[in-house]
């Protein structure tokens, strides 16, 4: 990087303040890169989300079926030349217990077996469809069909949603999904279709919980939108100075506000990781029901597994809100691009389209003219899937057979562990390396049942008026911008995090990620924090203060 021997300038550091902290990120590796070359040490990384770990026993599932899969291609048809022919539906299910038997000692045989099973028991599937959907969708061998999302996978997507984001009391009726390219192509079409079915315009109000992923902060501002963001800040704190992540009744009364059409929220929050507080949500639900029927709720649920009895707003306030949900990070599968969005059948985007103006209505017709008879009849969900592909294409789109199989399996796997062991596993290895991070700062964690924990949220701020008053802090702001701190990490010990300012958190905090590294890398980390605060203080005084001292 040819900015490297500027990193620690300050007319540098505001420049680099203004850009997405996933573009900074890249920067701070490039400098953590070079220190390395000067130093004998490793570089360590806990600026992205990318868990360090998979789910081993849906992957060992998928890989099986795919055997099934291709036995039955080559039952129908097989050259020499590496050619087969399609699954065929009649008498599959039976070829497909036989394979079960014949193969029960292999590893993905069990749970293949009892997803099997969960469908036939619970749903009533008819044997060979559910069988020839699955052996057509590990091959591929088809366009999705349905577009929006293959029929059992919906079922069992569905049972997982009511499972984990409903803490299993869903509400009544049912939620329809649309699979997608992992969650962030579902964030491109909430806001494609929100738009094009006029819905939003631009010049809307548009709520935004902060700190936030900055992707939610820097969309609505792109000219193609243009909508008014308004900011609802988690900046609640506690008597002794500590943040909660939390909300003020007063900013989240915003809402009362109805040119306030649509709220987005990140729930657990990224970066602070913390669950809206149930006292917040009634509000919210509060302030639906009786000042603002019409509000849309986008919500990205993506971190809700990693808290015990997680309740998404789905569940809360199901006709107005939009969930997005990824299969990510749970299960270790960012490469697979599985998500889904859910949006209950009785919805007020259906409702609000069909209150349009005349005018408005005729061009949504003359949109969704080519697909149906009805356009008018079109659910908003279906749109989305349209718009995902420009309307034209909507004969190719959805997302792809063999990632919809995975995420069928990942589905199954967590609703036929009753015991929830993996989950239970999952929270305990992020609540493993949360601890190592804090307790090697010397800064205090306060238990929160409502923290998730995949990312951490530190503001060095409060830790320097805590440990060295507030004359320091005023020296800080005086003397250094608020992005030195993850440059000075960076290059003086290679250690990569991101700003929070880039979040819209406080300016002066640092994120991490508690998913990417092992737990001893995060001893290094936290040590690595500390020392860059107490390396302040030290200029700041005049003299080096002892290791690790809180004074």
């Amino acid at each position: 990087m040819k900015e490297n021997k500027n990193a620690l300038d300050r007319n540098f550091q505001k420049q680099m303040e203004i850009i997405s902290p996933f573009e900074l990120k890249n920067q701070l590796i490039d400098l953590a890169d070079e220190s390395i070359k000067k130093v004998t040490r490793t570089m360590l990384n806990a600026g992205r989300g990318n868990p360090n770990w998979i789910a081993t026993t849906p992957r060992e599932a998928f890989f099986l079926l795919g055997q099934f899969g291709l036995k039955e291609c080559k039952r129908v048809m097989y050259m020499q030349e590496g050619i087969a022919g399609i699954p065929e539906r009649d008498g599959i299910a039976s070829r497909f217990e036989e394979f079960l038997k014949d193969n029960e000692k292999k590893a993905g045989a069990e749970l293949l077996e009892k997803t099997y099973n969960y469908l036939l028991m619970e749903h009533a599937a008819d044997p060979d469809t559910l069988v020839h959907e699955w052996a057509e969708a590990v091959i591929g061998d088809q366009y999705p069909v349905p577009d929006r999302i293959l029929h059992f996978t919906e079922i069992l997507v569905q049972d997982y949603l009511a499972q984990e984001m409903c803490d299993r009391r869903p509400p009544k009726g049912k939620f329809d999904l649309f699979a997608t390219e992992g969650g962030t192509a579902a964030m491109c079409y909430a806001f494609d279709s929100l738009q094009e079915n006029f819905l939003l315009d631009k010049g809307d109000g548009i709520a935004l919980l902060t700190p936030a992923f900055t992707p939610y902060i820097e969309i609505p501002r792109l000219s193609r939108y243009q909508f008014n963001l308004i900011e609802i800040c988690a900046d609640k704190m506690t008597k002794e100075g500590f943040h909660t992540w939390q909300y003020r009744d007063e900013e989240i009364d915003k809402l009362k506000d109805p040119k306030i059409k649509a709220l987005f929220v990140t729930n657990p929050s990224n970066p602070p990781s913390y669950a809206l507080a149930p006292e917040t949500v009634a509000r919210i639900v509060n302030i639906v029901k009786n000042d603002n029927p019409n509000l849309m709720i986008i919500t990205d649920d993506v971190y809700g597994t990693f808290i015990p009895h997680f309740r998404s707003l789905l569940a809360e306030l199901p006709q107005n809100t939009l969930c997005v949900y990824s299969f990510s990070k749970y299960f270790g599968a960012t490469g697979w691009r599985d998500a889904v969005i859910a949006l209950h059948e009785n919805n007020i985007y259906d409702r609000m389209i069909a209150e349009l103006p005349k005018d408005k209505k005729e061009a949504l017709n003359e949109r969704y003219s080519s697909l149906t008879l009805k356009p008018e009849k079109m659910k908003f969900i279906d749109r989305m899937v349209a718009d995902s592909r420009q309307v034209a294409l909507n004969h190719t789109a959805g997302l792809s057979l063999p990632q919809q199989m995975q995420m069928s399996l990942f589905a199954s796997f967590a609703l036929l562990d009753k015991e929830d062991k993996y989950k239970a596993k999952m929270q305990e290895i992020i609540r493993k390396r949360l601890k190592a991070l804090w307790d090697n700062t010397g800064f205090t964690l306060m238990e929160d049942p409502l923290r998730a924990g995949y990312y951490s949220e530190i503001d060095m701020l409060v830790w320097a008026k805590k440990l060295y008053g507030d004359d320091f802090v005023q020296y800080l702001k005086k003397n250094y911008e608020p992005v030195d701190v993850v440059f000075r990490l960076a290059h003086e010990t290679s250690l990569v995090l991101l700003n929070g300012g880039g979040f819209d958190g406080p300016e002066w905090s640092i994120r991490a990620s508690l998913a990417n590294l092992n737990e001893k890398d995060y001893v290094v980390i936290g040590k690595g924090i500390r020392a860059i605060l107490d390396e302040y203080a030290a200029k700041w005084s005049g003299k080096v203060p002892q290791p690790g001292s809180k004074d």
